[in-house]
């Protein structure tokens, strides 16, 4: 749905996660196929928790936009606090990172790059659409950061032409 580019590094993952919910209205979910799971490396019967972490990462992105949670989910910092992590350096260079500290789960690749984003200034950027019957994940590029829809030609411009129209009324 989106024009704009990825967000940048680990939220790229946590991006395409959030936007596998392809229809707020019908429900239509690409990690109801096995090519919408792939990406992801998820089995069958690990795509509940996916659906939780998914929609609890949407609510916090609601809240990096100033919006109250779309609907009651399980807070994000629940779900990630199983997810042990550790700090990784390499004797070579001396670079530092973290990484999962047992497995290499989507909870835990969520947790690492929510983590690495938190370092680099990038998290609150990451936000949710404002539009009810969308709420897809995007990363706010505008210079003042108060982008609130995650297509200015789709989202931004419905919302508008309703103004608009409640003017004209």
């Amino acid at each position: 749905m989106s024009e704009r580019s990825p967000a940048p590094g680990g939220l790229e993952l946590v991006e395409a996660l959030v936007n596998t919910l392809l229809d707020i209205e019908t429900g239509a979910d690409s990690l109801d196929t096995p090519a919408g799971r792939a990406p992801f490396g998820l089995t069958e019967d690990e795509v509940p928790a996916a659906r939780e972490l998914r929609e609890s990462l949407r609510a916090t992105l609601l809240a990096h936009a100033g919006h109250p949670p779309h609907r009651a989910v399980t807070p994000l910092g629940e779900l990630l606090a199983a997810v042990p992590l550790v700090v990784t350096v390499d004797p070579a260079d001396g670079s530092a990172a973290l990484a999962p500290a047992r497995d290499g789960s989507l909870a835990a690749r969520v947790a690492t790059a929510v983590a690495e984003a938190l370092v680099a200034g990038t998290w609150t950027r990451f936000k949710a659409c404002e539009a009810a019957d969308c709420h897809w994940a995007y990363y706010d590029r505008s210079p003042a950061g108060r982008g609130r829809w995650c297509s200015m030609q789709v989202c931004g411009a419905r919302a508008k032409m309703r103004r608009y129209r409640a003017k004209e009324a």
